[in-house]
């Protein structure tokens, strides 16, 4: 028997999210989507004339209020694709939102520029000017970055230049998601099944050995017969990223992303040595898994199945709503009662249909309520799936209830924090409420496995990032054999002799979608490292810590990122954080031996 993907029609409404709290209709969608359009040229009674007080506070009130009607109509379009990647109207309507995107940062790209070339009349201003009640921090924010934005014109340029600087993103979601098929894998009760990103995933955790061999090989080969469209789309990327760093003057295509957020070059790069010191114990991990599986040969496409086959269960979603509440009550009644509207009211997009984009994500816009992206698979790690994103979720939540739309956003340094704090917790509420030993041991397994592929796993993702861009700047070039080379000693360096780097692994560079979105990785792994510090003080401190916490959450982008962390009582611009984190999970590792 064949096990096919659902369409979406033949999901339940109940586990779908409602974008109709952002647009009731498609129609009012347009509406909004032709106001905007209309808007936008009236921007030019603004230029030259920012100097003036109240044209500059006119500007900017004007200048946020579109962005967030704009934001609003491009997050719609975009999730409304997400749900089927195949339908055209869709496709359409993202098309149209990215456009009036670029069209409405090509018009408003003379402000930054004009209030910099003012910027010795704006400093002169008093404190209790009205420019400085909510725009003290852009400002100063803006000046600290004055030598790379540029003037005017070019800056409208380079507005007009990032709906081209967006294709070889576009171009891999829509090869990856809407066009690529995974043939299929009989599974372990002899059904032929549909492979697809979320079915690969469960099959890489089965105990059928041969399921995960299949399922490995038959995944890639679809990526291996498409890898000089994919190298060539990721080269595009890497391009895409030095022009725009080398335009404005960085020295680097990496110094250009940290310094938009004023995180300091060394925040990366002691991640990566303080990381590669901790290797040893991922090598010693690797041994264990190794041994308690039972293994001559440990291949990569074995680092997923559970070292605890006893313990193993399915979690439906309504099973991981509950255990997700209770796991997450030391956090408090405000924060559980803000989860459980979002799981009653429409937030969460539960199951994965045909054409769905693969993965999960939070998102939505300011003034609204945030939206959660699924697949629900019913593993464990779905759960803890939906506990991340709730993390994002009511960070957002709360950011927006806090903040004016100008700092609503948390910075990405700040993204994975939140979200990582959620996963603890409820692991933490798991192991505490078990007296199964098999149990406990499955679920170190689980937090084994967090550490693996959240700290070790994704800072590997940055060593290629910063060495594929390195390579690029430096004039050479990037190719199918050179950038496979580059991630399989990585492999090696980070997995070590117990794993056989089996040859297809060489490609899946090509599958991570967050290359992308160049130097966004690292920060899953700064974050996971702050989210133990704030989760362990929260489970030993009681309400002083659990306040501290929910004031970062309520923080949005109102201040800088290093210092927000710092507010609330964690330096990431020290190596102690990491080294704190990865202690723990060479303590989880002597526990796992005394298990196994």
């Amino acid at each position: 028997m064949e096990i096919k993907q659902k369409k979406r029609c033949e999901i339940d409404d109940a586990f779908k999210w409602r974008l109709c709290d952002l647009y009731a209709t498609d129609e009012i969608w347009r509406e909004g989507f032709e106001a905007m359009k209309g808007k936008i040229p009236g921007f030019e009674k603004y230029k030259g004339k920012l100097s003036e007080t109240d044209m500059l506070l006119a500007c900017l009130k004007d200048w946020l209020e579109t962005g967030e009607e704009i934001s609003r109509l491009f997050v719609y379009a975009a999730m409304k694709l997400h749900e089927d990647t195949n339908i055209s109207v869709y496709q359409g309507f993202a098309d149209m939102a990215q456009t009036l995107s670029v069209q409405y940062m090509s018009a408003v790209s003379f402000i930054e520029p004009e209030i910099l070339a003012n910027a010795d009349i704006i400093k002169a201003l008093p404190d209790t000017s009205e420019v400085f009640k909510v725009y003290r921090h852009y400002l100063d924010n803006l000046l600290r970055k004055k030598e790379h934005i540029l003037n005017a014109e070019i800056e409208e340029i380079l507005a007009g230049a990032q709906e081209i600087g967006s294709a070889p993103d576009n171009i891999y979601a829509m090869m990856s998601d809407a066009d690529m098929k995974f043939g299929s894998v009989v599974n372990e009760e002899g059904n032929t099944v549909e492979l697809t990103h979320g079915r690969y995933k469960r099959m890489l955790e089965s105990n059928d050995r041969r399921v995960r061999e299949d399922a490995f090989n038959t995944y890639y080969d679809s990526y291996w017969k498409q890898k000089n469209t994919l190298a060539a789309t990721y080269n595009a990327s890497v391009k895409k990223d030095i022009f725009f760093s080398k335009t404005r003057k960085y020295a680097s295509s990496l110094e250009a992303e940290l310094h938009q957020f004023n995180i300091p070059k060394d925040v990366y790069t002691c991640l990566i040595e303080t990381v590669h010191k901790f290797l040893p114990e991922l090598h010693r991990y690797m041994r264990l898994r190794k041994k308690a599986l039972g293994l001559e040969e440990l291949h990569v496409y074995d680092l997923y199945t559970p070292l605890v086959k006893a313990a193993e269960t399915k979690v439906p979603y309504e099973e991981g709503k509950a255990k997700l509440l209770k796991g997450l009550a030391v956090l408090g009644d405000e924060y559980v009662a803000a989860v459980k509207e979002g799981l009653d009211a429409g937030w969460v997009d539960v199951y994965e249909n045909e054409g769905k984009r693969s993965g999960a994500y939070s998102w939505g816009s300011y003034g609204g309520h945030p939206y959660i992206l699924m697949n629900y698979e019913n593993k464990v790690d779905d759960m803890f799936t939906l506990a991340h994103e709730f993390g994002h979720a009511i960070h957002s939540y709360y950011s927006w209830a806090t903040q004016p739309y100008l700092y609503g956003d948390y910075t990405i340094f700040l993204a994975e924090v939140a979200s990582t704090v959620n996963e603890i917790l409820l692991m933490d509420y798991l192991i505490s409420e078990t007296d199964d030993a098999s149990v406990r041991a499955y679920l170190v397994n689980e937090m084994l496995e967090q550490f693996r592929t959240t700290i070790f796993r994704q800072t590997m993702f940055a060593e290629f990032e910063m060495i594929t861009h390195e390579t690029a700047e430096s004039g050479e070039p990037l190719t199918v054999e050179s950038m496979n080379a580059i991630y399989r000693s990585l492999n090696e360096k980070y997995y070590g002799p117990d794993v056989v780097i089996d040859g297809k692994i060489d490609l899946e560079w090509a599958r991570i979608p967050h290359f992308y979105n160049a130097f966004y990785v690292y920060q899953y792994a700064t974050g996971y490292s702050a989210a133990v510090a704030f989760a362990n003080g929260m489970l030993k401190g009681g309400a002083e810590k659990v306040a501290a916490y929910t004031d970062f959450l309520k923080s949005g982008g109102s201040a800088y990122s290093i210092d927000i962390l710092k507010i609330a009582g964690v330096d990431m611009s020290s190596p102690a954080p990491v080294e704190e984190a990865l202690t723990v999970f060479r303590g989880l590792i002597d526990k796992m031996e005394g298990l196994v």
